[in-house]
C-alpha cells in the first residue's frame, strides 16, 4: 500500500521531461563534485555523508554516476526543505550578505548557482513538481517565485555553504543506491530510487 501511494502521489506531480533530464544532470555533477575531493566534504562540514558511502562514490566510473543519478528526485540540498532557512535568507531586511559566507571553491559555488537557478525555475513553472524533485514545502515556493532572476548569483555565494547531500542522515539510502550502481544492478537501483520517494513522500504525506 505504501509503494502504490508513493508512485501514485510521484505521477501526480507531472514533473516534465526536461526537468527530470535537468535534475539528473544535476545530480552527476553533485555525484562528480563529491568524488573528486571526498574526505574534504566533511572535514569542511558541508555533505555529512558517512566516510565509507563518500569513498564508494569516488572510484565510480562515468557510466556507474550517470546509473545512480538517475534519479526522478535531486540528490542533492541546499535547505530547500527549511522554510524558516529560506524566510529569513529572502526577507527584505535580511542582513546576510557575500561578505558573511565562508571560503568555498569555486567548482562548489558554480554548482549552488546552477541547483538555485534550477530551484527557482521550478518553482517558478511547476510547484508539484519543486515538492517532489527538491523537497520545497509550499513556503519556500513562494519564497523563490518572488525572487528575480538577478539575486540568484549573490545567493549562489552564500548558499554554497549549505549544499549537502540529500538525506544524508539515512546512510541506508545511500549505501543502496552506491551498491546498486557499483553493481550495474537495475533492479537494486529502482529499490534504491523508490526508497527516495518514500522519503521524499514521507515528509509531504506525514
Amino acid at each position: 500500500m505504501q509503494e502504490a501511494n508513493v508512485k501514485r502521489w510521484a505521477r501526480e506531480s507531472h514533473v516534465s521531461a526536461a526537468m527530470l533530464e535537468s535534475v539528473r544532470g544535476l545530480n552527476h555533477r553533485f555525484l562528480d563534485l563529491i568524488g573528486a575531493a571526498p574526505r574534504a566534504w566533511n572535514s569542511c562540514g558541508f555533505a555529512r555523508l558517512p566516510p565509507d558511502v563518500q569513498l564508494r562514490i569516488a572510484p565510480l566510473t562515468p557510466a556507474q554516476k550517470k546509473s545512480a543519478a538517475n534519479c526522478p528526485y535531486a540528490l542533492f540540498d541546499l535547505k530547500f526543505h527549511d522554510d524558516s532557512h529560506w524566510r529569513t535568507r529572502l526577507h527584505p531586511d535580511s542582513s546576510w550578505n557575500v561578505a558573511d559566507a565562508p571560503p568555498l571553491d569555486d567548482t562548489r559555488v558554480d554548482f549552488a548557482r546552477m541547483a538555485l537557478f534550477f530551484a527557482w525555475h521550478v518553482a517558478s513553472v511547476d510547484k508539484l513538481a519543486a515538492r517532489l524533485l527538491l523537497g520545497m514545502n509550499d513556503v519556500t515556493v513562494a519564497a523563490f517565485r518572488a525572487l528575480t532572476i538577478d539575486c540568484l548569483a549573490g545567493l549562489a555565494a552564500t548558499e554554497a555553504a549549505h549544499l549537502s547531500a540529500r538525506w544524508s542522515d539515512c546512510p541506508t539510502y545511500w549505501s543502496a543506491l552506491t551498491r546498486a550502481a557499483t553493481r550495474s544492478n537495475s533492479a537494486q537501483l529502482r529499490r534504491a530510487q523508490l526508497q527516495g520517494l518514500q522519503l521524499t513522500a514521507a515528509a509531504h504525506l506525514g
